[in-house]
């Protein structure tokens, strides 16, 4: 009958019908492929967002934004005012601003910044710890160790996921949510305070040109490496320092002065003298946040006719 035949059909009892593997090893499969499914999942994962190469891209965009200018945005930047005799004109937003308030709101673009640069680095040091964590899971052989801890590396992945999509918003400056009314009603003429967006933007630094940048008996020739947008007119200030040592007698001393030229010649120096120099950009009515500054040090020549002298230090600089 038909109980006979299905059991003849089997190999042993526990199989079913001849030709299909038992249940235990159906289970085996199953595991088995559901293991290298999800071992794949976290490989693709750490071979594309969690890449090394490219969580050093980050790192070294970190390190360039934390050397920036960072700069207060108005929009609009002019704004329709009355004038002493009642004229409506167009004035810039700057000329007519509350000086306080002007500083009140340029507090909260530094604050704004510096959690900003702070988020970023806590950011990019969870996904290199999320990295170590889940490169030790996907080397977990036993299948029954790898499937037992899915759930909880599941999560993770989605967690650094997260942490992932919130780095790349918070790599560029964001809109400002202020309160304060930047214009005087004085100005306004009792009209209604215009609508103002607030937001930062940023500089990069000012880089020293290592090989253009030399110094003779006297003076010395500076050059930096900008952004090629740069206006002609840009201002840079320069600060000049005298190096000295606890064995020697003359005193250090220094200036600090402001150029346009790119490059410039720095006169009225001492023959056979270490001087260290820093560029800037200079301070502006916008500039919120600065923190960092290139310098290079030079060392003037003794005699004339000698060949110009190269920087003796050259600081390690993360490429832009």
């Amino acid at each position: 009958n038909g109980t006979w035949t299905l059991l003849l059909g089997c190999d042993k009892v526990g199989q079913g019908p001849r030709g299909t593997p038992p249940r235990e090893e159906q289970d085996d499969n199953a595991s088995m492929k559901q293991y290298l499914r999800n071992k794949n999942l976290v490989l693709d994962f750490l071979r594309s967002d969690l890449n090394p190469h490219h969580l050093q891209y980050h790192w070294n965009k970190v390190h360039l934004l934390k050397k920036c200018y960072f700069y207060l945005k108005f929009e609009p930047r002019h704004v329709c005012v009355r004038d002493q005799n009642n004229m409506m004109i167009f004035a810039d937003i700057l000329q007519i601003a509350n000086p306080c308030q002007l500083q009140k709101i340029k507090k909260v673009g530094r604050k704004q910044t510096e959690i900003q640069l702070a988020l970023l680095t806590e950011l990019l040091e969870q996904l290199e710890r999320g990295r170590e964590e889940l490169s030790r899971y996907v080397q977990i052989c036993d299948v029954e160790d790898f499937l037992s801890q899915w759930d909880l590396n599941i999560k993770r992945v989605l967690k650094l996921s997260m942490f992932f999509n919130k780095l790349i918003s918070l790599e560029e400056p964001r809109k400002l949510h202020v309160k304060h009314s930047l214009v005087s009603q004085i100005h306004l003429g009792g009209a209604l305070h215009p609508p103002i967006t607030f937001s930062l933007y940023t500089k990069k630094p000012p880089i020293f040109d290592r090989i253009e940048s030399f110094a003779c008996q006297t003076w010395a020739q500076l050059k930096w490496f900008t952004e090629s947008q740069e206006s002609h007119l840009e201002r840079w200030q320069l600060e000049i320092k005298l190096v000295t040592d606890d064995s020697q007698t003359e005193p250090g001393y220094g200036r600090t002065q402001e150029v346009i030229s790119n490059p410039c010649v720095i006169n009225h120096l001492l023959p056979g003298r270490l001087y260290e120099f820093k560029v800037r950009r200079s301070d502006t009515h916008t500039l919120v946040y600065s923190q960092w500054h290139d310098c290079i040090i030079l060392k003037t020549k003794t005699h004339p006719g000698t060949g110009p002298t190269l920087s003796l230090l050259s600081p390690h600089l993360d490429s832009w």
